[in-house]
């Protein structure tokens, strides 16, 4: 009984979702892979999971054995990667989330260089702008823009990423040009994210400005698009609207007032630190994006 092979295996079991599709990925029966977890459970004397027809519940013991064992098998690879030696190739699968409208425009390119020079490192990469809890999800790598909250994570940062207020010629022409910030109450704005109220933010002000519009969606090209059309005032990164405002599709507006640039950081456990991987990954995106990409 190897208590290593049973956290792998219930690991495995948490991020496929399911006794079977655990099972097709690590070649092994699903009577097998049942029949192990029934056992682990009895050793430690608690229920992981939750069965029933239709799905698997994590228990909060089981998720908190979860977390556990994810970092102990990553410490278990650091010292196996540290005994083949540190100069070696970094080898191994990093399981990578990022926000959609950054990967579209600068993953795209720069995942595939960085998979050519590292031929023995794999990316699994999950595309979404929802906060993902990355220890709970198994996630090895998280790209993350703007402020950061949990202090248990480790965070270093990758490139700034500055935002503009625009919006196109036909709409300024026939609605006029906002000068100020408050001018914008006067304007149809279109928004990012979901919720009955979303602020703009604007240097020098310690209060947001309340705007609102025809629509209001959690996806920066769909926004730049309705910006475009003449629809409205939108607030955008300026990797979503470049090539729009070099184009002369869409002008900024309200430069003097537009807020520090956000950050974008990589994010990941503590126990993925000396992960040659993941370092291996945040270097490159560091280099490469200071670089302009």
């Amino acid at each position: 009984m190897n208590p290593f092979e049973d956290m792998r295996l219930f690991c495995q079991v948490m991020e496929s979702g399911s006794f079977t599709a655990a099972a097709e990925q690590l070649g092994l029966s699903k009577q097998f892979v049942s029949r192990r977890l029934i056992q682990l459970e009895e050793r430690l004397g608690v229920r992981l999971l939750n069965r029933s027809t239709r799905r698997l519940d994590v228990t909060p013991l089981g998720q908190s054995y979860y977390e556990s064992a994810l970092r102990l098998l990553g410490e278990v690879e650091q010292v196996e990667q540290g005994i083949a030696g540190q100069n070696s190739e970094p080898r191994g699968t990093i399981r990578l989330s990022a926000p959609l409208s950054f990967a579209m425009a600068h993953l795209g390119c720069l995942l595939p260089l960085f998979l050519q020079r590292h031929p023995q490192v794999s990316v699994e990469v999950d595309l979404s702008d929802r906060p993902v809890d990355l220890i709970g999800e198994g996630y090895d790598l998280v790209l993350r823009i703007g402020t950061l909250e949990d202090s248990t994570l480790i965070a270093r940062r990758i490139a700034s990423v500055q935002r503009v207020y625009c919006a196109s010629p036909d709409y300024l022409a026939l609605r006029g040009t906002p000068l100020k910030p408050e001018d914008l109450t006067a304007h149809a704005c279109l928004p990012y994210g979901h919720g009955r109220q979303v602020q703009w933010r604007f240097k020098g002000k310690l209060q947001g400005l309340n705007v609102s519009g025809r629509m209001r969606v959690n996806n920066g090209e769909l926004l730049r698009d309705t910006a475009i059309a003449g629809l409205g005032v939108t607030y955008l990164p300026t990797f979503i609207v470049a090539e729009a405002l070099k184009d002369g599709r869409l002008v900024t507006l309200l430069d003097d007032f537009a807020p520090e640039a956000l950050t974008l950081s990589a994010v990941y456990p503590q126990h993925r630190q000396s992960s040659r991987p993941v370092q291996a990954l945040v270097e490159f995106l560091r280099e490469r994006l200071a670089s302009g990409c």
